[in-house]
């Protein structure tokens, strides 16, 4: 369901409808408060999977923290469903509002977090991927000055490992290649963090048997002939990955989390509140996602 307020709800409904209510041999099912996606009309069979209720109606683009529980009773409901060992199924998240939960004492930073700690996952890693491209940021929501400070060798390490064991089990790429960015331009000109901390990483995941390059310029490490050559992308930082990835994919980009027991994605935008309620919010992310999750329960599935 996502935040009753944003457009989560209505890009569900759509690519409910869009994809009539299945994807491949799988049903599409809609978690949530019934009466968030019944405002976009009448939704056919039984698709809906009712969990934790609005505590006040929900008005479009105006969003209320007493519905907090019910957001986060909606992806609760959801991972409990997944995580089922008898159910192959994925979950597909509608957008939140981090604010809005944060006002009812909700503690972590977003989605990826959540389902780390639901799933008892030790660390979660956001991937955003599409047919053209697939991206880690290594730090996220953090101001750019902070970047420097925050990035360490352990982590490129463990990020990387986590990426390519994704990459393997989520997307059947026998022998992953991963290619690592620097921090600066020209790495190794500028500053001394792309010696002194990168560099170190993709030698370690190197003698580790990993297929690793880097740390490699972020002007030149995505054009054509250049994603060519990589599986994905380890960025240092949030822009660093999602520029790339918006400019090649802004309406097809998915949200991916790595390092789970349960399949994740969500589509890559935001609540979009000042959309809400206008019939302009646009499913295709939504599909694009739902499309993906279903790719990586078949891998799961096959392996």
């Amino acid at each position: 369901m996502g935040e009753p307020a944003g457009i989560g709800p209505e890009v569900a409904v759509a690519a409910w409808r869009a994809l009539g209510g299945r994807i491949g041999v799988r049903d599409i099912k809609l978690i949530g408060d019934p009466s968030v996606f019944l405002a976009f009309g009448d939704i056919p069979g039984d698709p809906i999977l009712a969990s934790t209720r609005l505590l006040v109606p929900s008005a479009p683009g105006a969003p209320d923290p007493r519905n907090a529980p019910a957001v986060i009773g909606a992806i609760m409901s959801a991972v409990k469903i997944a995580a089922h060992p008898e159910v192959a199924a994925a979950v597909v998240t509608a957008p939140i509002n981090k604010a809005v939960l944060m006002q009812s004492g909700f503690e972590f930073p977003g989605h990826t977090e959540f389902l780390a700690h639901l799933t008892g996952a030790p660390r979660a890693v956001m991937m955003l991927a599409s047919d053209q491209l697939r991206v880690v940021p290594l730090t996220i929501h953090i101001p750019l000055a902070a970047v420097p400070q925050a990035i360490t060798t352990a982590s490129i390490v463990e990020t990387a490992e986590i990426v390519l064991a994704g990459l393997a089990r989520d997307f059947r790429i026998a022998s992953p290649r991963l290619a690592v960015a620097g921090l600066n331009p020209h790495p190794g000109e500028f500053g001394d963090e792309d010696m002194r901390l990168i560099a170190p990483a993709v030698e370690q995941l190197k003698a580790r048997g990993h297929d690793v390059r880097g740390p490699l310029p972020a002007d030149t490490l995505f054009h054509e002939a250049a994603r060519a050559t990589y599986d994905a992308a380890l960025c240092m930082y949030h822009d660093q990955a999602l520029i790339p990835i918006k400019t090649l994919s802004f309406w097809d980009g998915v949200n991916v989390t790595l390092g789970l027991p349960i399949i994740r994605t969500s589509p890559d935008h935001g609540t979009a509140f000042d959309i809400a309620g206008t019939g302009k919010a646009d499913p295709r992310s939504m599909i694009a996602a739902i499309r993906m999750a279903a790719q990586m329960a078949d891998a799961r599935t096959n392996a």
